[in-house]
């Protein structure tokens, strides 16, 4: 927070002439007035004292106590002992006035026509802001704070603040990554993908996003084909897109990627093998096979996002990667759906040339991801915590998962879905006909939070009929009831319990 005696930041906000109509005081309350309805002061900022903001004004320190006091009368600030003037909250809380561009401003820089890459066009995120709050969040990607474990990540973040620790990480390691971390991804993550690789085989990201954006940007061009399953991951296609590729929808059934169906002049394949995004259902043997075989043919790269796949499944298949004997598939994983979302750790395993490429890339976008988390990761994978979070969650979504088909059964049954033995989400169709955003509006009213599936499409002639609930943020007692109140918005009369 900004010091008081820093008027520095108050230099903007001030504009006090002798020569105004005005008296002094109606000229510093009526600044004081536009800078918080402007929002241009926090509310955790506290004002100049009256005498370091007399000096500054060269102004009566009495003309600013009285300023002062008059806001306090009018409700746009309060005094606190000791501590000085703040913005009245409550200011805050209305709606901010509508700005008045100035003569200045009327020739403000269009930057959207500046743009070369239409981020902003792409499609939006799921709109998920308040689901902690809500009573049944079914929803996706989002971690239960009563699973997190606590105790034991901030004990690794305590010894990666060790003295000694702080050396190994503290400087800069311009294109590389902590080596302990990548030694535990090596040894611990990727066999039990049957996935084994070599150190300079490995590379740290930001996520998954951040792996699949650094690929898009060093592999892909205007004109680049990228076959994609459809339904399918919808952040992945925009990054692609944003990289001036075109998509190819390909179609999903029951086994997976239909592969008979990817275009043969296509440069990439995209797959969520493991757990099809959003279908759930695994990509099935002779697929896999077949998949490789035809990449192979017709000289293609296969990205393999490890989707949803870091969890002990039931019936658990090998990655795709550990299947590869040419060196054309690259595999994306991360601690998203184990350790938090909000960790932004992920990694890219593929052959060795094709990292240093990557390294050499993401150097000059953000050097390497901060080093501190690397460390802390690390020994978090080091001491046995993310094995025992493992099963750990891996038991509560086994159990969330039979609740939530139960209840479906039960409440939903005109709803059908597909049938996967693991993941943390399920993939519904409803009745034809059914709006599942209009279903997801009514939902949310009665504080259940769904995804309405219609994003995953690729064509504009979107299917409303579908949704995904997820399981990774719901407690297992709350799936029942969550489920009826979703069958009375959906206008059904839930059967008495």
């Amino acid at each position: 927070m900004p010091q008081r005696n820093d008027t520095a930041i108050w230099s903007g906000l001030f504009r006090i002439s002798a020569e105004s109509g005005q008296t002094l005081q109606a000229q510093i309350r009526q600044a004081i007035v536009a800078a918080i309805l402007d929002r241009q002061i926090a509310a955790s900022m506290p004002l100049p004292s009256c005498r370091i903001l007399a000096e500054k004004l060269g102004v009566a320190r009495g003309t600013v106590v009285l300023a002062f006091q008059q806001l306090v009368d009018q409700g746009f600030l309060v005094a606190r002992e000791r501590r000085g003037h703040f913005v009245n909250p409550e200011v805050l809380a209305t709606p901010a006035k509508p700005q008045q561009k100035s003569p200045d401003q009327a020739n403000e820089i269009d930057w959207k026509a500046r743009r070369q890459i239409a981020a902003s066009d792409m499609q939006p995120p799921a709109k998920l802001d308040n689901w902690i709050k809500s009573s049944y969040p079914f929803v996706y990607g989002q971690f239960d704070p009563t699973l997190f474990p606590t105790a034991e990540w901030r004990e690794c973040n305590r010894m990666a603040l060790a003295v000694l620790e702080i050396r190994n990480w503290a400087a800069d390691m311009v294109d590389r990554d902590d080596p302990l971390l990548i030694e535990q991804i090596q040894a611990r993550l990727l066999p039990r993908r049957g996935i084994f690789a070599n150190p300079d085989e490995i590379i740290v990201t930001l996520g998954a996003q951040n792996a699949l954006y650094m690929l898009a940007t060093l592999l892909m061009s205007k004109g680049s084909k990228v076959a994609m399953e459809d339904p399918g991951y919808p952040d992945a296609r925009s990054i692609f897109r944003l990289a001036g590729a075109d998509i190819e929808p390909v179609p999903v059934d029951h086994s997976g990627i239909v592969t008979s169906a990817i275009p043969s002049d296509a440069g990439f394949v995209f797959v969520t093998p493991s757990h099809q995004c959003p279908t759930m259902v695994p990509l099935s043997a002779e697929r896999r096979q077949d998949l490789l075989a035809r990449a192979a043919r017709n000289n293609q790269i296969i990205i393999e996002d490890g989707y949803d796949s870091q969890l002990l499944d039931e019936a658990p298949q090998q990655a795709l990667k550990s299947l590869d004997r040419s060196g054309r598939v690259v595999y994306v994983g991360s601690m998203s759906k184990t350790l938090a979302p909000g960790l932004r750790l992920g990694y890219i395993v593929a052959s060795a040339d094709l990292i240093a490429e990557l390294r050499a890339l993401r150097r000059f976008m953000l050097r390497h991801p901060p080093a501190n988390n690397q460390r802390a990761v690390a020994l978090f994978l080091s001491l046995g915590h993310h094995e025992a979070l493992v099963r750990r969650l891996s038991t509560a979504f086994t159990e969330r998962r039979k609740r939530l088909v139960q209840a479906i059964s039960a409440f939903l049954p005109e709803w059908q879905s597909t049938d996967s033995a693991g993941g943390t989400s399920l993939w519904l169709e409803g009745p034809r006909g059914t709006d599942s955003r209009g279903l997801a509006a009514a939902a949310a009213a009665r504080s259940v939070i769904i995804e309405p599936g219609e994003r995953f499409f690729e064509h504009s002639d979107k299917p409303t009929r579908f949704m995904r609930l997820g399981i990774s943020s719901i407690a297992l007692q709350h799936i029942e009831p969550g489920i009826r109140e979703l069958a009375t918005a959906a206008g059904r009369r839930p059967a008495a319990a």
